[in-house]
């Protein structure tokens, strides 16, 4: 077994795993790839680096869309700009490109990477598809707001994907050095809870009251108890907000957002029941009112077995090494509902 300990910054990138002996399908392309994308390391590099330093949230990725389309007009490619969105853009292979970037921390979770490498793995299949003389498509979408948004849902239910026989992504993440992740993520829904209680004066006559604060306060404790009773691999998290509150007032109202995680949707949908529980039971006990709304539902990836293997069979006898521990598999992304309806395939590294 490779040495499977996690890649840091200070490594020395040029210890590698040993490669396996063999040959590998079509090395001629595999070296037209290389050639090429080695070739536009140094303008990749500036573009994602520009869009690193231009982070923009979900649907407001302008700055990202007129930047990468540009690009590839630079080189070669006709681009429909605005593709089905205001942010989206398409050329023709299964190959997403993310662009938004997170409140706050701007783009932590690395989708200048995720969009540069979806325009590398575009140029290189262009390239030897011209060199080689291999007739084929490729589908290019810049993909906006994965972040909340869940643009690739949209892009899809307008027709974005018909085309594509086969979908292409990558995302990068923690792993051993010049290692590929072909793990899966996990499945997702969130949804808004409000509690609608009465609003009375704290001091004079809180009897008078039924406080929806309390009832979302009940909420957080019980779930706090039930995640003793569910699966290590599952995930709760939320968090309370609110409007006009006061100590001296009994709060009438009381909103909490709220994420259920698990590896598959059928486990995410038997312990968001179980989280839904708890929701009713705090208001049955404060004596208020609870609506509960769902928000969205991600699917878990379900990736590719064709396609992984041959990853793997070209990473290991010439790159390095395949991983199946770390990647992404405690996040969660909207390329998980396009798995369910593509021949997908979502590698991570």
């Amino acid at each position: 077994m490779p040495d499977m300990i996690p890649w840091r910054p200070e490594d020395d990138p040029n210890i590698r795993p040993p490669l396996q002996e063999g040959q590998v399908y079509r090395p001629d392309i595999l070296n037209v790839i290389e050639t090429s994308i080695d070739g536009l390391s140094g303008e990749l590099r500036a573009l994602s680096l520009d869009i690193h330093d231009h982070p923009e949230l979900k649907f407001e990725e302008k700055y990202a869309h007129d930047a990468y389309t540009t690009f590839m007009e630079k080189h070669g490619f006709t681009v429909t700009k605005k593709y089905h969105l205001e942010t989206a853009w398409g050329h023709v292979l299964g190959i997403n490109s993310e662009m938004d970037a997170l409140p706050g921390i701007g783009h932590a979770c690395g989708h200048n990477l995720i969009g540069i490498s979806g325009v590398a793995v575009a140029l290189a299949a262009k390239a030897a598809m011209e060199r080689l003389n291999i007739d084929g498509k490729v589908v290019l979408l810049g993909t906006p707001a994965e972040e909340g948004g869940f643009g690739k849902i949209m892009l899809y239910e307008k027709g974005a994907y018909d085309e594509m026989d086969v979908c292409l992504m990558c995302h990068p993440t923690p792993g051993p050095r010049h290692s590929i992740s072909l793990t899966s993520c996990l499945a997702f829904s969130s949804f808004t809870v409000e509690y609608q209680g009465h609003t009375a004066h704290a001091g004079l006559s809180p009897w008078e009251g039924r406080n929806a604060l309390d009832a979302a306060v009940l909420a957080y404790n019980n779930i706090s108890l039930l995640r003793q009773q569910i699966k290590p691999t599952h995930r709760v998290h939320g968090i309370f907000e609110g409007k006009d509150w006061g100590a001296n007032i009994i709060p009438d109202q009381a909103i909490m957002q709220w994420i259920v995680r698990a590896p598959t949707t059928l486990e995410m949908e038997d312990t968001k029941r179980r989280v839904t529980a708890c929701f009713e039971a705090a208001a049955l006990a404060s004596g208020c009112k609870v609506q509960i709304t769902v928000i969205s539902t991600l699917n878990e990836i379900t990736q590719n077995e064709t396609l992984g293997d041959e990853l793997a069979d070209v990473v290991l006898k010439r790159y390095g090494t395949i991983d199946y521990e770390w990647g992404i598999k405690g996040a969660s992304t909207d390329f998980g509902n396009i798995s369910y309806c593509a021949s997908d395939f979502h590698d991570l590294g």
